[in-house]
């Protein structure tokens, strides 16, 4: 199945975004940890909904098709729930994502933990106990979700956790957020020093109910759109975003300034709005680390806009639903885009272009969300691609395309 887009001439609305889905998968597992604290304003995407299910459906046999931080998440969960086993599972990608780095630090925890397939790989057969405990090290350079699993079972371990990270931390604020989550359900967690987390033992409390903010990188297809319009007055309003946030991927409104676009809060939410911008001939330069999530929509947004850049910090990319940096190499070249890749880093020059964009080009998405919605808003510049399988935005944002609608998009 394949899906076209044809833009309206104006850009105004009012989208109502879903609920973050970071913080809902750490919500999630709190609640459970802590006794079953309700959360508000879930989400419906395939990702929140799979960790429900798992947390809600005993079964032994836990399938997680594509959603990664559930993998992780639920890896530490299930191994502190004693007297219980599982298997967990996903599917072939998530077959070959590698999760090894976390097995063994629960492993070295005490935790009761065994490959059933390829070594380093799921699926894995969980064995819940009570574990001692104590410190371990970890590498932080590759996902700060196997960071935020480890804490957040933290207070269930007997002597606590104290956690040395080693290298250079990626996405230091998802582990902030996990902090503060951790903490809004009375746990006792923070920072010792630059690169240790001590995790106090003895549970959470079970208080009222949470309400998941909406999220922010759903907002940044938002800002590309308004970017990218030819409509000098394009404004988009988002309601219940706030400036003050848990979400790291907050720091989209500060980047996209450097790309033409205002952002205005008021009591009710933050309104979009576009300013004048023409590229530079200078490369703009941006270490993603610390919110690799919004790579994918600046690399695009740069790319049709005409504006060099060189984005580094980009190692998590090629461990995601695909290899993003490789799909984004592939897809944007269909588009007539030539990118420069290497192992972290993603670069583009405008008078490096090589090849003209195909006729009627097919985007593939590689079963990641993040590809369907970067890509959607290129139709605004460049009509007449087709976008395949356009399902996979229920991973993050299932009502994607029907709010492309409300603001006229058509399509077919």
């Amino acid at each position: 199945m394949g899906l076209s887009l044809t833009f309206p001439e104006k850009l105004r609305a009012t989208i109502t975004l879903p609920g973050s889905k970071s913080i809902a998968a750490r919500a999630l597992i709190l609640s459970a940890l802590s006794g079953g604290r309700q959360v508000l304003n879930l989400s419906d995407c395939d990702d929140t909904q799979a960790l429900l299910k798992a947390l809600t459906h005993d079964t032994e046999i836990v399938d997680i098709g594509a959603a990664g931080t559930a993998m992780r998440f639920l890896t530490a969960y299930f191994a502190t729930q004693s007297g219980t086993q599982h298997l967990l599972t996903g599917t072939e990608r998530m077959q070959q994502r590698p999760i090894s780095i976390l097995v063994e630090a629960l492993q070295t925890l005490g935790a009761d933990i065994t490959y059933t397939g390829q070594v380093g790989y799921p699926p894995l057969l969980i064995k819940g106990k009570d574990i001692q405990g104590g410190e371990v090290r970890l590498s932080a350079e590759v996902s700060s979700q196997y960071i935020s699993a480890l804490l957040m079972v933290g207070p269930m371990l007997r002597d606590g956790l104290r956690l040395q990270l080693e290298g250079t931390i990626a996405s230091r604020p998802y582990i902030e957020m996990t902090l503060g989550l951790m903490r809004e359900f009375g746990a006792k967690a923070s920072w010792t020093d630059a690169k240790t987390i001590c995790v106090a033992p003895g549970g959470y409390s079970r208080t009222a109910e949470f309400v998941v903010e909406p999220d922010w990188s759903a907002a940044s297809y938002w800002y590309e759109m308004v970017a990218l319009s030819n409509d000098a007055e394009a404004e988009i309003h988002l309601p219940y975003l706030r400036a003050e946030s848990l979400q790291g991927d907050s720091v989209v409104k500060d980047l996209f300034h450097h790309l033409g676009v205002d952002t205005r809060f008021d009591s009710e939410g933050a309104t979009l709005t576009k300013t004048a911008f023409s590229p530079t001939s200078t490369t703009w330069e941006v270490d993603f680390s610390q919110f690799p999530d919004l790579a994918q929509t600046f690399v695009v947004t740069c790319a049709i806009l005409g504006q060099p850049f060189h984005f580094t910090g980009l190692q998590s990319l090629r461990i995601k639903e695909t290899d993003r940096i490789a799909a984004l190499v592939a897809e944007l070249g269909k588009l007539g885009i030539t990118l420069e890749a290497e192992a972290s880093s993603i670069a583009y020059q405008p008078q490096q272009q090589k090849s003209a964009a195909l006729a009627q080009p097919e985007i593939a998405t590689y079963e990641d969300h993040r590809m369907a919605m970067c890509i959607a808003p290129c139709a605004m510049r460049q009509p007449g691609f087709k976008i395949l399988h356009p399902e996979v935005v229920n991973k993050s944002y299932p009502t994607f395309w029907e709010d492309l609608q409300r603001v006229g998009v058509i399509l077919q």
